[in-house]
């Protein structure tokens, strides 16, 4: 089933605060007619939002919380392309494509999301050119920060891929020195292409040398500077 939580709410997207930078290039019937066919519904963390494979039939909207964009190998092993942060689209790259979703989305924390008709969405991109260039934009966005660092992954060593990781979350995903990892050791593995072993061993290394404070699931990144330069020549 496409709408899987109980906890449904109607909302007007004219008066949404959360609006995308796309939504906001729309006039206010073709808001109108968005609100008309959105629907926001509450994700609890785990719970599935996308399944790769299904048809598409909605473009998803990420209001609030952090989603896991992931897909299996042809050997079923699990590799994930990026997390996704608010106001963000879910599942652009099948409206482009034949209509069929080719990654997995789940919540990696309580999420709220917008489920919106793709044959409104589509029909806003081939008549506003405005919301078109923001959307192209987006996926050319997603589609160069993915290649590039998937890219630097496969010509790093293991501290450096670690090192990128921990970058990616402080300075991408939070913003901040200190955050809580929204992945597991073994999603991190799936993330950078190497094993959980590995991941936790590097990390023990980095806080042994003073890199980096762990608790948990809390980090906080002692010294920044040489965090990038482990990354820089990984």
């Amino acid at each position: 089933m496409l709408f899987q939580s109980d906890n449904k709410i109607f909302s007007s997207c004219q008066m949404c605060d959360d609006k995308s930078c796309a939504a906001q290039s729309l006039s206010v019937p073709e808001l109108r007619q968005l609100s008309m066919s959105c629907n926001e519904v509450k994700f609890e963390k785990g719970e599935m939002i996308l399944s790769e494979g299904s048809m598409t039939s909605h473009i998803v909207y990420l209001r609030e919380g952090l989603v896991k964009e992931y897909g299996k190998s042809g050997l079923h092993q699990e590799y994930i392309l990026q997390v996704v942060k608010p106001h963000s689209y879910l599942g652009l790259h099948s409206i482009f494509s034949d209509t069929c979703n080719h990654y997995s989305y789940s919540a990696l924390t309580p999420v709220r999301v917008c489920f919106i008709e793709l044959s409104v969405f589509s029909q806003f991109i081939k008549e506003n050119g405005r919301f078109s260039y923001e959307i192209l934009s987006s996926v050319c966005n997603d589609s160069l920060n993915n290649y590039h660092r998937f890219i630097d992954q496969h010509q790093k060593k293991i501290f450096g891929k670690v090192a990128d990781a921990l970058l990616y979350f402080s300075e991408i995903i939070f913003k901040s020195d200190e955050f809580l990892l929204p992945l597991s050791r073994k999603e991190i593995a799936h993330m950078i292409g190497t094993s959980r072993e590995s991941v936790s061993k590097q990390m023990s290394g980095f806080e042994s040398d003073n890199i980096i404070k762990v608790s948990g699931r809390a980090v906080s990144i002692l010294d920044l500077n040489k965090l990038r330069q482990i990354s820089k020549v990984g």
